[in-house]
């Protein structure tokens, strides 16, 4: 039986990328990824009263295809065009809220700590994303012969400043601080790496402070942070990220988070790390370090099952 072929339609950015392919390669889809370009009166207005209309964002070629899986915004009028004027039934599946009647979509998936409901809602607890067992286990040798191997490895996963949250010297400072003070204690190794969103200056102050008894990774590189997911025996994550804490969870390893003061309500991050707390999958960064036990999370392939049977 020839696989489903799937458009996948996103922003561009990481997170909505590492949800759309997660859930296509879950579902077993031939897919294509399309970056979704909005035309500039079009950004002025939510999708909620943006008129079904190809005038609304750049064209793009469309290929043959059975499903759409979106994520964001932007990607929500190209969705519902396409289903709308395609000649045969297309599945079309959204990720996060539409901010439109979940009614255009066959399935919408959003995350549990938003309270949505519905008849065509799947919650999952957290975010999607494109990491697997396997392919962590496989890139578990990749920073093998830069680590001191006579101490056990605790992880920093650096995320970046958002609207919610600030990557001064002084935030920075406090976390390293407190980071250094519980290697230091425990004998352990500390192993940084950064995301996308990690701004370059932020890699620097980190390789300057912690000095060449760690590693510090100073480039987005998949495998080093496969790698450290598999060899550290603590992670650490910053609380900007709800995507890679997420995926932390995935390897049922403790997990703390590396607060930072919000410069506006987080409200929907404190939800989602609340709903993680109560799963007993992470704790707050202290002054501290245990080993605790929770079921490994894998909601990609979760929902990926229950799509299928459905399909």
């Amino acid at each position: 039986m020839s696989k489903l072929k799937g458009l996948l339609l996103t922003e561009g950015m990481h997170g909505m990328i590492s949800q759309v392919e997660g859930l296509a390669k879950a579902l077993d889809v031939d897919y294509t990824h399309q970056k979704v370009e909005m035309n500039m009166f079009a950004k002025l207005f939510p999708p909620k009263i943006t008129p079904i209309s190809n005038l609304f964002f750049k064209k793009f070629t469309v290929p043959e295809i059975d499903l759409i899986i979106s994520c964001g915004r932007k990607s929500v009028i190209p969705s519902l065009y396409l289903k709308k004027n395609s000649k045969k039934k297309i599945v079309n599946i959204h990720i996060q809220d539409p901010k439109v009647s979940f009614s255009n979509f066959d399935y919408v998936i959003v995350p549990e700590h938003d309270g949505l409901n519905g008849k065509n809602i799947i919650s999952s607890k957290g975010a999607l994303h494109y990491l697997t067992l396997t392919e962590i286990e496989e890139n578990h040798d990749y920073l093998v012969d830069k680590i001191n191997k006579s101490k056990e490895q605790i992880l920093l996963v650096l995320g970046g400043p958002n609207k919610y949250y600030k990557y001064d010297k002084k935030n920075l400072s406090s976390i390293f601080e407190n980071i250094k003070a519980l290697a230091e204690k425990n004998n352990l190794q500390i192993i940084i790496i950064p995301s996308m969103r990690t701004p370059a200056d932020t890699i620097e102050y980190a390789n300057k402070f912690f000095g060449s008894e760690n590693l510090v990774v100073q480039s987005v590189d998949k495998k080093a942070y496969l790698s450290g997911l598999s060899i550290a025996k603590f992670l650490v994550v910053t609380c900007d990220s709800t995507s890679m804490i997420s995926e932390a969870a995935l390897t049922g390893k403790p997990i703390y988070v590396a607060q930072i003061p919000p410069k506006r309500d987080d409200h929907r991050f404190r939800q989602f790390r609340d709903l993680f707390s109560k799963l007993n999958i992470i704790k707050n960064l202290e002054n501290s370090l245990d080993i605790w036990k929770y079921e490994k999370l894998d909601e990609t392939n979760r929902i990926a099952n229950l799509i299928k049977q459905k399909l």
